[in-house]
């Protein structure tokens, strides 16, 4: 068991993680990607004439595959939230990885056997 000093520590890093956490805002899942296609021009054959950009967010619901269309500023918005889900993410890591330490250190084991030889 590693001493209090280190747990309260760790327990005070772990109540900075959760604040961090009530201060996020939206969070979605997912990506946002740019598209241009490239088609021949009606006004002049055999020139390509580019359409868009235009802007798909594809998540994953019950296992499937959404795309959804957005406007370019629905395409910023949405991606702010993706990046708060990745920041999210990676603070719930670490609160997982901290919860494991402190209860470790906070807790009695299972008595080992001792072996006989």
């Amino acid at each position: 068991m590693k001493n209090n000093v280190e747990i309260e520590r760790m327990k005070k890093r772990y109540a900075r993680l959760t604040a961090r956490l009530a201060k996020l805002g939206p969070v979605l899942q997912g990506t946002i990607t740019e598209r241009t296609i490239q088609r021949e021009d009606p006004r002049h054959p055999g020139k390509q004439k580019a359409y868009g950009p235009y802007y798909q967010w594809t998540f994953k619901r019950n296992g499937k595959t959404v795309t959804v269309n957005l406007t370019r500023s629905q395409a910023k918005t949405y991606q702010k939230a993706i990046d708060t889900h990745r920041k999210m993410e990676k603070i719930l890591q670490e609160m997982r990885e901290l919860s494991v330490r402190i209860l470790e250190n906070t807790t009695t084991s299972v008595a080992k056997r001792k072996t006989t030889e």
